[in-house]
């Protein structure tokens, strides 16, 4: 009877390690992980700019050059995002498609939306937790605030018009180039945002909705809402 009942002791408290050795890995290593291969990314546009061979993208006053921009490349960075609102010191690479292994570098453009600062709607999908918890905060956001990306020759400064809005995984429509249930009636150059919900869960998706409000190149230094 004492050999099973330490058998089983031991069986408890070998249980009990892997468990809280999966819950380091999950919020610590994770996130040690995803924060090195987001500054990477990051280090890896700005070697890029650095080169001056970026085309500009075509932004809300009409085509920033007669080149054609070239393609996104699915898992490689494009831009990078700064939401004030979530810290000035928050900045997080945006990369092509919404595969796990892209997200885990950054955030995800979903493939077939709008390219950065063109008509329709540019959507944007982030962690909420785990993997550097881009988006943990993301009930914090209000309309108003501003979303700002770079790709390198352009800012591009969004006002968020309405969320967090809380819906299902399946509801697509929140993509589209004027989404249904975003307010907006017309087509318009838009940005959309989308995570997890609730924290530690995917049952539901949180999602903002916001519009170009300007533009300026990057030579004209950080818009205003990047300034403290």
């Amino acid at each position: 009877m004492r050999v099973i009942v330490r058998t089983v002791s031991e069986l408890c408290i070998t249980a009990g390690t892997l468990i809280v050795l999966f819950v380091v890995y999950v919020l610590f290593w994770t996130g040690v992980k995803a924060d090195s291969a987001m500054n990477e990314q990051v280090d890896q546009l700005q070697r890029q700019w650095s080169t001056g061979t970026v085309r500009p993208t075509t932004a809300a006053g009409g085509p920033a050059s007669p080149r054609k921009p070239a393609p996104y490349v699915p898992g490689r960075p494009f831009a990078v995002m700064y939401i004030p609102r979530l810290g000035f010191t928050w900045n997080k690479p945006v990369l092509e498609d919404t595969a796990v292994d892209t997200l885990k570098k950054g955030l995800g453009h979903y493939t077939g939306s709008a390219r950065l600062g063109q008509e329709g709607n540019f959507a944007v999908a982030g962690h909420r937790r785990t993997y550097g918890d881009p988006f943990k905060d993301f009930p914090r956001l209000r309309s108003g605030d501003a979303v700002v990306l770079t790709d390198g020759t352009t800012w591009f400064t969004y006002r968020i018009d309405k969320g967090p809005y809380k819906t299902v995984p399946t509801d697509a429509e929140v993509i589209d180039p004027v989404p249904r249930k975003s307010g907006y009636k017309r087509p318009g150059r838009y940005l959309t945002l989308t995570t997890c919900d609730p924290e530690w869960g995917h049952s539901h998706r949180l999602i903002v909705w916001a519009h170009l409000d300007s533009t300026q190149p990057v030579e004209a230094g950080k818009p205003a809402a990047l300034r403290r």
